[in-house]
């Protein structure tokens, strides 16, 4: 992923050249990481007389074949997550409103 992120980096930075194993390579050494020369060519290899919509277009084409079923479990989690969290604000504001009794208007420095 990281070297698809780096060629689409600099396709963006120049969008008339095409990156090359080099570039790829600094780009992704920029960032601390440990480059695999042998990924790259692959990389390269994969991507050669394609556009970068083509690229995007072939990506979605796959990813509407991924079941997404696991969706739905979760957003009613979020639900009865969300529900604790307002409860918790509400708590949190009490308190807060009890505390600003405390200081009766004075002070540390006044």
């Amino acid at each position: 992923m990281r070297y698809i992120a780096a060629y689409l980096l600099l396709k963006l930075a120049n969008p008339e050249a095409t990156p090359t194993a080099d570039a790829i390579t600094k780009v992704v050494s920029a960032g601390g990481v440990d480059v695999d020369s042998e990924r790259i060519s692959k990389l390269l290899a994969a991507l050669e007389g394609k556009t970068i919509e083509e690229l995007i277009a072939e990506g979605s084409s796959k990813l509407a074949s991924v079941p997404s079923g696991g969706a739905v479990a979760s957003a009613g989690g979020a639900a009865a997550g969300g529900a604790a969290a307002e409860e918790k604000a509400d708590k949190k504001a009490e308190e807060e409103e009890e505390e600003s009794d405390e200081d009766m208007g004075f002070g540390l420095f006044d």
